[in-house]
C-alpha cells in the first residue's frame, strides 16, 4: 500500500495535495495544504492489511509530510482470512461464442450447473509466505514492465527539459515523451542513449517475476537528415550504431516509438520499437528525442482509446453500429463506420466559405466535455427538387452512415456489448415557412446532439461514464418561390454535454447497520 497513490494523476510531476505521490519533494509537501487521500489501503474485505497514513505537520517550518504504515483490523466479522486461490482474485475475459465453439461452449456450461472449482486447493495458509500472499503473476494496468535488468525505460524530462532515463513505462498507459539529451560530435559514441542497442539490448518478462522472456524486435527505421527531411530504410533487422563521419555524427537516436501486444490475461507476448535516427554536426551540443508507448489485446484491431476507463476532456467520443447477424461474428461488432476510419461521433465541419453543398463530407470528431455548434449556408433556387435536397441535407448533417451506438466509457470494447449505450433519434418541427417550391416540402435544417454524462466510481477520482445520448432532427417547411429567385437558408448542428451526477447525501454514514442473512456461498471460493 505504500506503493499505492490514487491521486497521482500527472507522470513525473507533483499533483497538488497529494502526500502519496513520489515525485513531491520535501519543498513540494511544503506547500500543501492539506491531503487529499489521507488513508490507503488495499481490499477492504480482508481480515487483517497493511494501511499508509498521510498527514501535515503544520507546526513545522517548513511544514512536514508524516508518513505512518500500520496494520489495519477489520472490524466486521465476515471478513477474508486468506486468499488461498489465486485464480479469483482476477478476472480474466470469457471466451466469446462464435459459430465454430458455440457446440463445444453449450455442452460445457449449457447444464443446470456446472464446477469452476479448481483442481487443488492450498489450504494450509498458516505455511503460506505473507510476502507472496497478494503477488500477481501478471500485469496489471499501471505496473512497471519489468526488463531482466530492471524495466522498460522512456525517458522523460522531469524536473528541467533535460532527459532522465528513470522514468519506467507503465503497462497499458499510453505515454508520449519528449526531453533534451546532452551530446556532442565527440562523445556521441559515449553517450549510450543515442545509441540503438540502450533501448534494445533487455528482454522484457512477459509476465513480472517470471523467467519467460520476450525481446525487443526492431519494426522499422527512418533516417532524417540534417534539414528535416526523413527516409523510412528498407531492412530493419541491421543494427545501426552512432559513428563519426565527415566531422558528423550519424545513426543517433532521434525518437523511439515502442508497441507492446498483450493478452488479455496480462501477458506481455510481443515488443517492436520503430526508432528515428539522425545526425549532429560539430555545432551541436544536445538534441531533442521523442519517446512513445502504445499497446494493443492480441486478436484485436488497434483503435484509439478516449481514456481508461472514463472519458478525458477533449478527446473524441468513440462510436459505431452492431452489424447484421449478431451474435456471429463477434469480431465485427461496433465496426468503424463508411466515412471514419476511428470509430467517432462526428458533425458537420464548417467552412470558411460556409457553402452547404461545398462542405458536403467533411467532418470534424465530437470532443467529450465540449460544447461545439457548426453550420453552413444553402442556396436554394426554384429549380431544386424536394426530395433530392432532403437526402442532401440528411447526409449533410449526419453524414454517410451515422453511428447506432456510442461507448460508455473511454475504453470500452466492441464484444462488451451492455458497454454501449444507444443513440435516441427526435424528429421535431419548426414553425418557420420559406417561400421556395410549388408546394409545401419538408428540409431538415438543424441537428442537435445532447450527450448526459455522470461520475462514475470513487469520490477521490471519478470517471466520466456516457449515459445517454440523443440527436434531434428539426424540419422546416418550405414553399413555392417565384421563378428565378434565390433564398438563403442556414444548417445548423450542434453538441451539448449535461452533467447528471447526482450530489452526495447528507448525513452519509461511512459504515452503515445491515441487517441481512448471506448466503452460504457468498464468501466462495475464499475461506
Amino acid at each position: 500500500v505504500a506503493k499505492l497513490c490514487v491521486c497521482d494523476l500527472l507522470v513525473a510531476q507533483c499533483d497538488v495535495n497529494c502526500c502519496c505521490d513520489p515525485d513531491c519533494s520535501a519543498a513540494d509537501f511544503s506547500l500543501f495544504t492539506t491531503c487529499s487521500v489521507p488513508i490507503v489501503t488495499g481490499d477492504n474485505r480482508l481480515c487483517s492489511q497493511k494501511a499508509a497514513i498521510y498527514s501535515l505537520d503544520v507546526e513545522a517550518n517548513p511544514p512536514e509530510r508524516i508518513f505512518k504504515l500500520i496494520d489495519q483490523v477489520n472490524p466486521s466479522v465476515f471478513c477474508i482470512h486468506a486468499t488461498n486461490y489465486k485464480q479469483a482474485v482476477s478476472f480474466s475475459s470469457p471466451e466469446m461464442p462464435t459459430s465454430e465453439n458455440f457446440d463445444r461452449l453449450l455442452k460445457q456450461f449449457g447444464s443446470a450447473s456446472f464446477s469452476a472449482e479448481p483442481d487443488s486447493w492450498n489450504m494450509n495458509t498458516d505455511a503460506q509466505n505473507p510476502s507472496d500472499a497478494n503477488e500477481t503473476y501478471r500485469y496489471e494496468y499501471g505496473v512497471p514492465i519489468q526488463t531482466v535488468d530492471a524495466f522498460l525505460r522512456l525517458p522523460s524530462p522531469v524536473v528541467s527539459s533535460w532527459c532522465s532515463d528513470a522514468n519506467p513505462a507503465g503497462f497499458l498507459v499510453n505515454q508520449a515523451t519528449k526531453c533534451i539529451r546532452s551530446v556532442s560530435v565527440e562523445k556521441c559514441g559515449n553517450v549510450q542513449a543515442v545509441s540503438m542497442l540502450f533501448y534494445i539490448n533487455s528482454s522484457i518478462l512477459a509476465v513480472p517475476k517470471s523467467s519467460q522472456m520476450v525481446n525487443i524486435t526492431v519494426q522499422s527505421i527512418a533516417v532524417q537528415s540534417l534539414n528535416g527531411m526523413r527516409t523510412l530504410l528498407n531492412g530493419s533487422d541491421v543494427l545501426r550504431l552512432p559513428m563519426i563521419l565527415d566531422e558528423l555524427c550519424i545513426n543517433i537516436v532521434l525518437g523511439v516509438s515502442y508497441h507492446i501486444t498483450y493478452t488479455d490475461a496480462g501477458e506481455i507476448i510481443e515488443a517492436a520499437a520503430s526508432f528515428a535516427l539522425g545526425a549532429i554536426n560539430k555545432e551541436a551540443l544536445s538534441i531533442q528525442q521523442r519517446f512513445e508507448i502504445s499497446f494493443t489485446q492480441v486478436n484485436t484491431k488497434p483503435v484509439p482509446l478516449s481514456g481508461n476507463p472514463g472519458y478525458v476532456v477533449g478527446l473524441p467520443i468513440r462510436a459505431g453500429f452492431r452489424p447484421q447477424g449478431y451474435p456471429f461474428p463477434v469480431e465485427i461488432l461496433f465496426a468503424p463506420i463508411n466515412t471514419n476510419k476511428y470509430s467517432q461521433l462526428t458533425i458537420l465541419q464548417s467552412t470558411s466559405n460556409q457553402d452547404c453543398l461545398a462542405a458536403q463530407g467533411a467532418r470534424t470528431p465530437i470532443l467529450f466535455g465540449y460544447n461545439m455548434i457548426s453550420g453552413c449556408k444553402l442556396r436554394i433556387t426554384a429549380a431544386m427538387k424536394c426530395q433530392p435536397l432532403t437526402q442532401t441535407l440528411l447526409d449533410l448533417l449526419k453524414g454517410q452512415s451515422f453511428p447506432e451506438y456510442v461507448a460508455s466509457f473511454g475504453n470500452s470494447q466492441a464484444q462488451d456489448v451492455l458497454d454501449w449505450v444507444p443513440v435516441t433519434h427526435f424528429h421535431t418541427s419548426e414553425q418557420r415557412i420559406y417561400n421556395t417550391f410549388q408546394s409545401s416540402c419538408q428540409i431538415p435544417v438543424s441537428l442537435e446532439i445532447e450527450v448526459k454524462w455522470t461520475k462514475y466510481g470513487s469520490l477521490v477520482n471519478p470517471q466520466a461514464r456516457i449515459v445517454n445520448v440523443t440527436a434531434a432532427i428539426t424540419t422546416a417547411t418550405l414553399k413555392q418561390l417565384p421563378s428565378g429567385r434565390e433564398r438563403t437558408i442556414p444548417i445548423t448542428s450542434s453538441v451539448v454535454f449535461t452533467d447528471i451526477s447526482s450530489p452526495a447525501e447528507p448525513g452519509y454514514k461511512a459504515w452503515p447497520t445491515i441487517n441481512a442473512k448471506l448466503p452460504f456461498d457468498f464468501f466462495f471460493p475464499f475461506v
